[in-house]
């Protein structure tokens, strides 16, 4: 089994790319992420190397980092996502995204990918809640899931359209609804929002 290709950049595509390894060129599939940062054409480059091996053909992903190769790993345990589906999952999203949206259980995050409708996403965050590495799920102090009522849901949008994360919104809207009551006006939970998300650093 490969486990990890240290080469000269050949080539690159939309989803792969080949990398010569002492004259022989490896053929390997990648997220958009690590194609964008693996260097350029003629350049040195080192993967991580997840090896499929199917009846006759033998397929290698490609992941920048440990990490990408273990949250890859990770979302193909799930029936329904395969190698292509976890690809444009780290595609769409970091790992951090994708475990904090798992931790969050934010389903709306994880569509963002191609092909990953609301069906799988549910699928994902349900299956891998208890699976994701809790140092990366929070790197953000998080709260328990805002109900979803038209205020609080205004409100996680304007923190939104602020630049932070909709797992980020969505928990600190609820804190601050926990905080001020279930009537307080749509912007004082922004503003205790926006205090609460200064706080935890994030």
């Amino acid at each position: 089994m490969i486990a990890k290709l240290a080469g000269v950049i050949d080539t690159i595509g939309e989803t792969s790319l080949i990398l010569d390894v002492r004259g022989v060129g490896y053929f390997i599939a990648c997220s958009n992420r690590t194609l964008s940062t693996i260097g350029l054409k003629g350049e040195q480059a080192t993967l991580f190397i997840e090896t499929i091996m199917r009846a006759e053909s033998l397929h290698l992903y490609g992941f920048k980092d440990q990490t990408e190769q273990d949250c890859f790993r990770l979302l193909t345990t799930v029936q329904g996502v395969g190698m292509r589906m976890g690809l444009a999952l780290l595609s769409a999203l970091s790992p951090t995204d994708i475990y904090q949206a798992i931790a969050a259980q934010d389903k709306a995050i994880l569509t963002r990918a191609d092909g990953v409708g609301p069906k799988l996403a549910s699928r994902i965050v349900t299956e891998l809640k208890d699976k994701t590495p809790k140092e990366l799920a929070y790197t953000a102090t998080v709260y328990p899931l805002p109900s979803s009522t038209p205020m609080v849901q205004e409100a996680v949008s304007a923190l939104v359209n602020l630049g932070y994360r909709r797992f980020e919104a969505m928990t600190a809207v609820n804190k601050a609804q926990q905080d001020l009551g279930e009537t307080a006006p749509l912007n004082d939970l922004i503003r205790q929002g926006l205090s609460l998300l200064s706080r935890s650093g994030t």
